[in-house]
């Protein structure tokens, strides 16, 4: 008894970022289901949806991910050695200690802050001063 047997061959495709960003933005844009659009770009759905958590964390090198990245800069952070100046480091009335934090912008500003200070406040002023 001899039979044939058939079987079925899968090409493994790689896809470029670009590939998987173009494929993901259409299935975004076109409001139908995941399960749909991988179909019709021969894509697992579990494939698809992982992609889509790729873009949506800025990892498949979105537009909107190279905007961002053009607005978040490091900056360099230099720790002193220097003595602290006992007159700047006394402890508040909650038991912490106050000191001062300099914040130097080269070319831009220099921002002191002494004391206990709001977060939020401080964030403002760095990011005034950035824009």
């Amino acid at each position: 008894m001899a039979g044939a047997i058939e079987t079925v061959t899968r090409v493994r495709h790689y896809r470029t970022t670009e590939e998987k960003r173009r494929i993901v933005e259409a299935a975004l844009a076109s409001g139908q289901s995941v399960a749909i659009m991988a179909r019709q770009y021969g894509v697992n759905a579990n494939q698809l949806f992982h992609w889509r958590k790729l873009y949506q964390a800025g990892l498949l090198g979105t537009a909107s991910c190279a905007a961002a990245k053009s607005e978040l800069q490091l900056l360099p952070v230099a720790v002193s050695d220097e003595p602290v100046n006992e007159s700047a480091v006394e402890p508040s009335g909650s038991g912490q200690l106050m000191g001062t934090i300099n914040i130097e912008l080269p070319g831009r500003a220099m921002v002191s802050v002494e004391g206990q200070v709001d977060p939020n406040i401080v964030r403002a002023v760095l990011e005034s001063l950035r824009g």
